[in-house]
């Protein structure tokens, strides 16, 4: 007799992820931990199921004329998968966010108020194209006791269900309820999603500027939103050119696709006659297609001229424009207007111009003489990522564990009353910070 599987609308879905999350929230680091490790052995037993549901993933956008950037970021190889498994074991090392004691203090005699940090309950996740961010988001949430709700690319449906399938087996062997972790394979559940504010605490979406905003506008769910990463390297007029070529290179064709790569290259003028040659050839040695501004094409006559348009654009791709500046206000200004507040660097060796443009910049990166690649949640040492948030408020930038817990104040006393603190015979507080 065959077994039809049972189907579960998605408000039971978010549900199910509810409950198993209220139970991860209150688990030990220990068991988490187990967990964390079982996902990875899971993930590493799958490993085979894993790369061939990618590659045919890539058959079918290939056939469908998917964009080649977006090809890119779908792209999961043995060194990707190998790299993300390795990332899940590095959070199972990190020290365990919740049950931290932010606050302990007195209040009055027997009194005591603690500030204790917490997950935030149910995490719903909907990003692009690249598989591998599922691995790296349920270790977070694993790790910091949160429920997660995934809504992968549709081009990624065959990778992301072969992953997740792979974490719920791990899953079942620990104290861990898989229904913490959930997939969801359709379009027309997003806005379903959005529409869960009793069930979901976060919304993270990851995509264009547009889907971003989208987001934002069709639900009452808080969102923590990564949308363009539009980011600029500015070359001073102090900048040790040797430095400056080989940062500009691994900028922008280390790995094209990703958001930290950069799209608009600033030049000071004082030095872009010796430098834009000398960069040129470098690029154009990785096949990078360049477009320059009226003085830029002045000195390298061989490229196409940019567009206002090329300053708003986020190429994901080996395309850069470049622009001359006569000074670094010129360039700050620049990067004020088209920049989306990810990740933008200054190559120079006068300290006192680097400081005054990592303090002036509005983004969740500044950065000094290095690449913009190095914006990544592994490479600051969080284990992984959910997401690079570009928004003002906290958290910013890369957002690991930290960004997905909360707090809660506890207050314990003994029969205390706030009467016995007002009126005219009214007792003090003692607001005595505790060790």
């Amino acid at each position: 007799m065959t077994t039809v599987p049972v189907v579960y609308s998605l408000i039971q879905i978010a549900q199910k992820t509810r409950q198993a999350a209220s139970k991860l929230g209150v688990l030990s680091t220990e068991d988490k931990n187990h967990a964390i490790e079982a996902i990875a052995l899971a993930l590493e037993s799958a490993r085979d199921d894993i790369l061939q549901a990618n590659l045919a993933d890539c058959e079918a956008a290939t056939t469908a004329g998917i964009a080649k950037p977006l090809y890119k970021r779908l792209q999961l190889d043995e060194h990707k998968l190998r790299d993300a498994i390795a990332g899940v074991l590095d959070v199972g090392k990190l020290d365990d966010p919740v049950g931290k004691v932010q606050i302990h203090r007195e209040i009055d005699t027997g009194l005591i108020l603690k500030r204790i940090t917490c997950p935030l309950g149910v995490l719903g996740i909907i990003f692009e194209a690249r598989p591998e961010a599922a691995i790296q988001i349920v270790s977070l949430a694993i790790k910091s006791g949160n429920g997660v709700i995934l809504k992968g690319g549709k081009e990624a449906l065959r990778s992301c269900e072969a992953i997740v399938k792979a974490i719920k087996q791990g899953l079942s062997h620990t104290t861990v309820n898989p229904d913490a972790v959930q997939l969801l394979t359709t379009r027309e559940e997003i806005l379903e999603l959005l529409q869960l504010d009793k069930y979901v605490d976060l919304i993270i979406p990851r995509g264009s500027n547009s889907f971003v905003r989208f987001v934002q506008e069709n639900t009452r769910i808080p969102v923590l939103g990564h949308a363009d990463g539009i980011c600029h390297l500015y070359v001073d007029k102090m900048a040790d050119i040797a430095k400056a070529i080989n940062i500009t290179v691994d900028a922008k064709t280390q790995y094209p696709s990703g958001c930290n790569a950069i799209e608009t290259l600033l030049v000071h003028s004082s030095i872009a006659a010796e430098f834009l040659p000398n960069v040129a050839a470098a690029l154009q040695t990785e096949n990078v297609e360049l477009r320059g501004d009226e003085r830029t094409l002045q000195i390298l006559d061989n490229i196409a001229a940019a567009t206002e348009t090329d300053w708003k654009t986020e190429y994901s791709d080996l395309i850069l424009s470049i622009k001359i500046v006569d000074s670094l206000e010129e360039a700050i200004t620049h990067i004020s207007e088209y920049g989306s507040r990810h990740t933008e660097a200054i190559i120079t060796e006068d300290i006192t111009t680097a400081e005054t443009f990592q303090a002036l910049v509005n983004a969740a990166g500044v950065y000094h003489n290095c690449s913009t690649r190095f914006a990544d949640g592994f490479r600051y040492g969080f284990g992984a990522e959910v997401g690079i948030s570009t928004q003002q408020m906290p958290p910013r930038g890369p957002v690991g564990l930290e960004g997905l817990i909360t707090y809660k104040y506890q207050m314990t006393g003994d029969g205390h009353i706030v009467s016995s603190y007002t009126g005219a015979n009214a007792k003090s507080f003692t607001h005595r910070d505790l060790k």
